[in-house]
């Protein structure tokens, strides 16, 4: 009989099948694991409570001490022995590659439920939101839920429904479509010019390698981009690492010295293993000054670095280099040989992780901050976490904006003098590097996320406001995320926490501040203007323009 002819059990009506995915990394899944076993155990006694078992899907490696699926081949072999018409539950307590079981829930037929545990320092959240961005990509039909402790009414009310209905309706009133008969005709046709003009002159998005991590909901089909003039420059990660070796020592100590005379502050150490050193931060400007003449080379408007897989065991992490290049006031970089400075005054637009949806978000903004003489520094930043926090005149819930470095200075607290750089987690980086670690400073913002559903491209899109919480409470929710990382608490406003974590398409999420909440109204509605203009649609969170 043909391997594909075995017929597999289908659980009892009381079962349901348990699967999680992990990092390719064994000292992430190791660190990580205890976090994801206490999570199932209570994820187990909310199912219990309810009538029905938990039953795991794939066993524990107990050589590699870890639960986790770890790869996309053993994705698709624990599938093999799924019945595809099982309950099914997909749950994490940390970042975890969507890739390894996004092939077999893209066949699966039974009812698919996602859930994460709430808290900041295991990112299930940020593992969560991306698989189901990729789920909406992939056009899969699914339900999500996340709790603290699997206690809430919440969440059990949602459980409820699911083991009922198969499913779970969230509350997405906060999404409105935009009516373009509504937008200002100042934003409406600046949006318009601005549209009109990429489609003429077209933009390049440089990829240094394709695909980060599993974020298959990152990745964007030429045929989407390039109605809207955008297209693709495919380079490879390797190209840097050659380009970083034609860039002198002296070249990299003028970036290093700069920085320092602005006045960031550097955390080193003496054991590179653990902690960061002087070599690896001039490496890492090495890699700032080969990625500018890379991108000047191929005439890229846009670049993003994979960052991870293969450059992280052949140079320092990216962190430091990106956030470099996202503003407008950092070091010159020369072409090679001359004394020609590359992209004079501007940022080179990077996009992290080489989310391809970050980069045309990005490019947008760009194009219309810089036309309304605004700062056009912008930046990605995983969705972490977040909680209600009252005092100092707030009680409203604060969500917690985090990535690993690639926030301009512009972003932070006295810029680069409130900046300093960490050497990155080593279970992720072996070979080191620094971020560029700073606190978001307060101010008006717009948020969006460009992503792909239905086969075609959409933005959310609204407003919300970075607000300065005390130093004590900013060291505790450094302390329960990732303290090398910049952080940014954040105020969405018209969006509820469950709204936005039911309505999001990704991990990641785009801030670009504005100078008044006037002025952030403003350049909110070109930007919708000019997404419109490109055939995106353009979805308002919070807004109603009724």
């Amino acid at each position: 009989m043909a391997l594909h002819q075995i017929e597999i059990a289908k659980p009892a009506a009381d079962e349901i099948l348990l699967i999680t995915s992990g990092d390719l990394r064994l000292s992430a899944n190791q660190e990580c694991w205890p976090a994801q076993r206490d999570m199932e155990a209570k994820l187990t006694a909310a199912f219990a409570q309810k009538g029905f078992k938990l039953v795991r899907a794939h066993a524990c490696n107990e050589a590699e001490k870890h639960g986790f699926i770890s790869s996309q081949r053993m994705g698709m072999d624990v599938f093999m022995n799924i019945h595809p018409e099982a309950k099914l539950v997909f749950a994490t307590a940390a970042w975890q590659y969507s890739h390894h079981v996004l092939p077999g829930l893209r066949s699966h037929q039974g009812p698919i439920l996602t859930v994460a545990n709430w808290s900041g320092q295991w990112p299930g959240l940020v593992g969560l939101l991306n698989l189901n961005g990729s789920l909406v990509k992939a056009g899969k039909q699914f339900s999500s839920i996340w709790s603290l402790d699997f206690t809430d009414d919440f969440f059990l009310g949602a459980l409820d429904e699911w083991l009922r209905d198969g499913k779970i309706t969230h509350d997405l009133n906060h999404v409105h479509a935009l009516d373009k008969s509504k937008l200002s005709a100042e934003s409406a046709k600046l949006g318009a010019e601005l549209a009109a003009d990429l489609k003429w002159r077209k933009a390049i998005v440089g990829i240094f390698d394709e695909g980060c991590m599993g974020m298959y909901n990152a990745i964007i089909d030429d045929e989407l981009l390039n109605p809207a003039g955008i297209f693709k420059e495919r380079l490879s990660q390797s190209a840097l690492v050659a380009k970083m070796r034609t860039v002198g020592d002296e070249e990299a100590r003028g970036v290093y010295d700069w920085l320092v005379a602005k006045g960031v502050k550097f955390a080193f150490g003496k054991d590179p293993a653990t902690e960061l050193t002087l070599e690896q931060v001039l490496d890492q400007c090495k890699m700032y000054i080969a990625a500018v003449r890379i991108a000047k080379e191929y005439g890229c408007d846009v670049i993003g670095i994979q960052y991870q897989q293969g450059l992280k065991d052949m140079a320092p992490a990216s962190d430091l280099a990106e956030g470099l290049l996202n503003n407008a006031d950092r070091p010159p970089v020369f072409a090679e040989g001359t004394k020609e400075v590359l992209y004079p005054g501007a940022p080179v637009i990077h996009f992290n992780e080489v989310d391809e949806c970050v980069a045309v978000d990005s490019l947008i903004t760009n194009r219309c901050w810089t036309a309304m003489g605004l700062d056009p520094a912008t930046t990605l930043h995983d969705v972490r976490w977040g909680e209600h926090y009252k005092g100092d005149g707030l009680d409203d819930f604060v969500w917690l904006l985090q990535i690993s470095g690639a926030a301009p200075a512009s972003h932070f607290v006295d810029g680069y003098a409130g900046a300093t750089s960490e050497r990155q987690p080593a279970m992720y980086f072996p070979l080191g590097g620094g971020s560029l670690k700073g606190i978001g400073k307060p101010g008006e913002i717009v948020w969006s996320r460009v992503f792909v559903e239905g086969g075609a491209l959409q933005v959310d899109i609204g407003r919300g406001t970075v607000v300065s919480l005390p130093a004590e409470e900013t060291a505790r929710r450094w302390a329960e995320t990732t303290p090398q990382w910049p952080i940014v608490h954040t105020l969405l406003h018209g969006v509820s926490r469950n709204q936005f974590m039911a309505r999001h398409r990704a991990n990641h999420i785009n801030i670009a501040y504005a100078p008044t909440a006037e002025v952030a109204d403003k350049a909110l509605q070109t930007k919708a203007a000019m997404f419109a203009e490109l055939g995106v649609s353009v979805h308002l969170c919070g807004i109603d323009q009724a």
